[in-house]
Formats: C-alpha cells, sequence, structure tokens
C-alpha cells in the first residue's frame, strides 16, 4: 500500500480537488476525493492574475500562497475524513494553479524563453500538512522543448489503455485535451489541446447570469446556435494548427469572443450566444477525433463531462463513435486529473518519465517535478 494525493484546480477555478490513491507499480486505486471552493476574494484576484495589470508580481506572491493554503486545507480535509495520518501519505502531487501560459512565447516575442506557471506554494503546502510535496510539473517538459501540456496521456496510458481498443479520453475542463489510446502501444500515444472547454461558457455565464457555471447545460439548450458567429470562431488559426499545441487564457477570452461578435455587427440575444459557444467546444472536440483513425470510444472526464447539452451534442457529432464518461472506466470523471498528479507524484518517486514527446513536443521523456520536503 503506498498512499498518494494529487491536489488539483484546472483553469475553471471551480475548486480545489484532492484525491486519496493507492498506486504500485500494477495498479491505480482511488480511495476518496474532497473538493474544497476558493474563497470569492481569492478566485477575483486569480481571474486577475490571468489578466496583464498593474503590481502583478505583488499580487502574485499573495496569490501564491493564499492558493497553497487552499491546497493544503484541501489534503487536510481529505486525511482527516479517512481517518490517516502524515505519515500515511507518502507525497502529495500538486498541480497548482495556472495563470499564465506562453509555451511559445508572449504575442510578439521571439519564443526562445517560453514559459508556463502555476502557483500554489510546495514549501507553504509541505509545512501546513506536515507531507512532502511534489510540484512544479510543467516547466522542465518546456526546459526540454516541449509545451509544458497536456501532462495527463502518460497517466490515461497506464490507467485507461487496453489491448485491442482505439479510444480517445477527452478531459473537458476550463479547455479540453484529448488523448489518443491504441491498444498497450505506448508508441502510439498522441494528445494535445483541442480549444476551449468551458472557459468561454463560464465566463459569458458569470457576465449575464452571475453565476459560476451553466447547470447541465441548460441555458445554453434554451438558445439557438447562430452558424456565422461559430464560423467565424472556427475560423481561429489555433484549430487549424495539428499538435503539439496547448492553449490559455492568453488566448481564448471573453475579449477574444467580444472581437468575433462585433466584426458580425449584429445583437444577438446572450442565450444564443452561450449555445454557439457550447458547440464551438464540441465542435472542435468532435473535429480532433474525427481526425485520428479508426477510433472506436470516446470516454469523456472533467467538469464538462456533466455538461448533459454538451455530451449530447458530442454525440450527436460523432455518431460512429461510443462516447461515455470515464466512470464507465471505473474512474469518476471529477476525480481524473487529480488521480494524475497523485500518479505524477509516484512517478517522481520512482524516477518514471511523466511527459510524452509525441504530444508536448519534447526532445525527450523526463521525470518532472520537484520535490519539496516536509521538513
Amino acid at each position: 500500500m503506498a498512499y498518494f494525493i494529487g491536489v488539483m484546480s484546472g483553469t475553471s477555478m471551480d475548486g480545489v480537488d484532492a484525491i486519496l490513491t493507492d498506486i504500485t507499480d500494477t495498479a491505480i486505486a482511488p480511495i476518496a476525493a474532497v473538493s474544497v471552493p476558493y474563497p470569492e476574494e481569492l478566485l477575483d484576484q486569480l481571474h486577475q492574475l490571468c489578466i496583464i495589470s498593474p503590481n502583478e508580481i505583488n499580487h502574485l506572491g499573495q496569490a501564491d500562497r493564499a492558493v497553497a493554503k487552499v491546497f493544503a486545507q484541501a489534503v487536510n480535509k481529505l486525511i482527516a475524513e479517512r481517518q490517516l495520518s502524515p505519515a500515511d501519505i507518502r507525497a502529495v502531487g500538486s498541480h497548482g494553479q495556472t495563470v499564465r501560459h506562453y509555451p511559445d512565447g508572449p504575442p510578439g516575442t521571439s519564443g526562445e524563453n517560453g514559459f508556463t506557471l502555476q502557483i500554489g506554494d510546495p514549501g507553504t503546502i509541505a509545512a501546513l500538512t506536515g507531507i512532502d510535496v511534489v510540484a512544479d510539473f510543467r516547466r522542465k517538459d518546456i526546459a526540454f522543448g516541449g509545451q509544458g501540456a497536456p501532462l495527463v496521456p502518460a497517466f490515461h496510458a497506464a490507467k485507461f489503455a487496453k489491448a485491442g481498443h482505439n479510444r480517445v479520453i477527452v478531459n473537458i475542463g476550463g479547455f479540453a485535451n484529448l488523448t489518443v489510446l491504441r491498444g498497450l502501444d505506448s508508441s502510439a500515444i498522441k494528445g494535445f489541446d483541442t480549444g476551449p472547454g468551458n472557459v468561454l461558457m463560464d465566463a459569458w455565464c458569470r457576465k449575464h447570469r452571475n453565476t459560476l457555471y451553466d447547470v447541465d447545460g441548460h441555458w445554453a439548450a434554451s438558445g439557438k446556435v447562430y452558424q456565422p458567429l461559430l464560423n467565424s470562431m472556427l475560423a481561429d488559426g489555433y484549430f487549424a494548427q495539428t499538435g503539439p499545441k496547448s492553449t490559455g487564457r492568453e488566448h481564448f477570452n471573453l475579449t477574444w469572443l467580444q472581437q468575433h461578435l462585433q466584426a458580425l455587427d449584429t445583437d444577438l440575444a446572450p442565450q444564443d450566444v452561450q449555445a454557439t459557444l457550447l458547440a464551438l467546444t464540441a465542435t472542435t472536440i468532435a473535429k480532433a477525433i474525427e481526425q485520428q483513425d479508426r477510433i472506436e470510444q470516446c470516454f469523456v472526464c472533467g467538469g464538462g463531462a456533466f455538461n448533459k447539452t454538451l455530451i449530447a451534442k458530442l454525440k450527436e457529432l460523432l455518431p460512429q463513435i461510443s462516447v461515455a464518461a470515464t466512470d464507465n472506466l471505473d474512474l469518476h470523471p471529477q476525480w481524473v486529473e487529480g488521480v494524475a498528479f497523485a500518479w505524477l507524484a509516484w512517478a517522481y518517486m520512482h524516477r518514471v518519465p511523466g511527459n510524452v514527446p509525441s504530444v508536448t513536443g519534447a526532445s525527450r521523456a523526463v521525470v518532472l517535478g520537484n520535490l519539496t520536503l516536509a521538513d
């Protein structure tokens, strides 16, 4: 028995998930999970950090500690609920909270110093939990020429690959990414970010309904897709790129959406925009899957797996492919990324490479992360 805890907050920023997982060389067994929301003040601060603004270093430094405290709170809550002690946990694998992602460099730069930035001070997590912490998983991949994302395909292969099955694992968080698994052939693993997942739909909900997200996609279902807007967004050059590729809020955000709306010079009902944003997410995922040969199964995880309207649209666009949530593979859709970072902590401890060069574009497979000791 080797317990690891994965702690994850994605670009949707809808809360911090901590997943207790028993990991060995031959098995990955999730046991329990907790979720802790960000305090409203911190959530506002994180959204501001995703936008270039004054006093960024001061705000970044404070948020780095504040995020770490929420991560530690989630870990401690999970341990208490399971009646465990810090000594029972080999390590915490912390993804951190992404606030910038420029693997090819910010616009207008040469790109030679591209970077990605996740906050959530591992020293604070270690101090408040009494557990060793493995964190900072993305930057080493970038140092070897990669995108630093997606990082979950190696875990997807370890957990979900099955002999004789060509399947795609689609994670729909703030952004959507997919992993192509062809049986147990590790050399055939592919993956990349397909584009926006929930990020634009969530932002539009906050703007027009003052809610964090569209529950079950009901608001989108009440609107009608406006095809000229959908066509305009689909013409974005990112969707035509081939992998390796990754993206983030730096590219797809409300400013980007507003530019498309203004170019159309028409007055759309907010629910019609929401319906069109949902269609954008579903269409870009479906097109990315259609570009892969001989895919038979699609398993969805992340918050988007619970958007009934979105899943129905995916099924409509992929009539020849079975579409289901990852709980059909014995892993709850909301747990997948948390378990992935528990596994990445295990991989660090066992010197197992955590990236897939064919996915990220790195020059070679490398062990990811840095260790912060609790003592």
